[in-house]
């Protein structure tokens, strides 16, 4: 499937507000609400859409603590990164985990009741026979920016 701008719109629209109306939906991309529908059906079909959620207010619910914590592997074998992988995926509390370059493997964002399960977590990292050499952390003070959606227009113009 070849996605054209208002695909696009429809993807980014969406993303801002996954319960907003097909009326209203088809009035913010310029078109009516039946061919908007099916571009929503067919982007849904295709995958584009994976699906829908809410955006918790997790402050309201109480404190937590957000840290990024950078980690090195011992080896660079494909077997060291699996096996690193099958233990942090399984763990609630890693909320995303990226492989970049540079000077050390992945940063990772954690977000934990408090600094002491922050602890525990990566201390059970640590003694476990998972290949990790050494990991820095960086606690979050306060998130001035932080935005649920992607700029899709400006990444994908059609």
């Amino acid at each position: 499937m070849k996605l054209d701008r208002i695909d696009i719109k429809i993807l980014h629209e969406l993303q801002k507000n996954g319960r907003i109306t097909n009326v209203e939906l088809a009035d913010l991309v310029h078109l009516s609400p039946s061919p908007c529908l099916m571009r929503v059906k067919k982007l849904q079909s295709e995958g584009y859409i994976e699906g829908y959620s809410a955006q918790i207010n997790i402050g309201k619910l109480g404190q937590t603590l957000t840290v990024f914590t950078e980690i090195t592997l011992k080896n660079h074998r494909q077997v060291d990164f699996a096996r690193f992988l099958a233990v942090v995926e399984k763990i609630d509390q890693v909320i995303e985990c990226h492989l970049v370059s540079g000077g050390y493997d992945y940063l990772m964002k954690f977000v934990t009741a408090g600094i002491g399960e922050y602890q525990t977590i990566m201390e059970r990292l640590t003694d476990m026979d998972i290949g990790i050499d050494k990991y820095f952390s960086f606690v979050v003070l306060k998130s001035p920016i932080v935005k649920a959606h992607m700029p899709l227009p400006s990444l994908f113009p059609r």
